[in-house]
């Protein structure tokens, strides 16, 4: 499974690209606003730091005016997987944009059958939103397993189901249990998916084991 990182913090990107786990980066009109930047200095730094794809989400809500800002944003650079949301006007626009060569990102998901209307369109990735599912009482992972459900039925379908609205490690368990292409998750839970109480420990014993032993593995004194 690949894992995006779900931020506009270019510094967070940064230091979670050094440990090579960053697949690509996801970004939505709130992020950019919290980040209190230029949208287009914004992504011309992460995808520099990022080799995978970059969601930059149009803010239209027409089929012409969200091909037009899509075409703007990957001009900023050629991983921009322009970002647009699963209405009757976006998948016009998906269609349109892929049909031009660029990578699209069709977010908002909430039902199986708009995955599967974003897959005919041309999506490149189709994000379904666990978190809020679950946030009104329904099952935001049972969205995913019938999405996977459907698009192996359909070996033609090459949109890959990106996880999206992730709250905590056990969403990013069960999509890769499920068999999900991509959990993009907040740059906390991406660090929280590597701590264990009992690695921690573990650790602790093991050097204070190494201390007694009046070692050192680089000879220093």
């Amino acid at each position: 499974m690949k894992f995006y990182v779900d931020t506009a913090d270019v510094e967070e990107i940064r230091e979670l690209s050094e440990t090579g786990l960053l697949d690509g980066v996801t970004t939505n009109p709130s992020l950019i606003a919290k980040s209190n930047r230029n949208v287009f200095e914004v992504l011309a730094e992460i995808c520099d730091l990022v080799d995978g794809p970059v969601s930059g989400e149009v803010t239209a809500t027409d089929r012409d005016g969200m091909v037009t800002e899509g075409r703007r944003l990957h001009e900023v650079s050629e991983n921009v997987m322009v970002k647009v949301p699963l209405t009757w006007e976006g998948l016009k626009a998906c269609r349109i944009l892929n049909q031009a060569g660029i990578q699209v990102n069709v977010t908002l998901c909430f039902s199986a059958n708009q995955a599967v209307l974003a897959a005919k369109a041309g999506a490149t990735v189709v994000s379904p939103f666990v978190g809020r599912l679950d946030d009104i009482g329904q099952d935001g992972m049972a969205l995913i397993h019938d999405i996977r459900l459907v698009f192996d039925n359909y070996q033609e379908l090459s949109t890959e189901i990106l996880v999206a609205s992730i709250r905590h490690p056990m969403h990013v368990l069960e999509a890769a249990k499920i068999g999900a292409d991509i959990c993009t998750v907040p740059p906390q839970v991406l660090r929280a998916l590597a701590t264990h109480p009992l690695t921690d420990t573990g650790l602790e014993a093991f050097l204070e084991d190494w201390k007694k032993t009046g070692q050192n593995i680089l000879g220093e004194t």
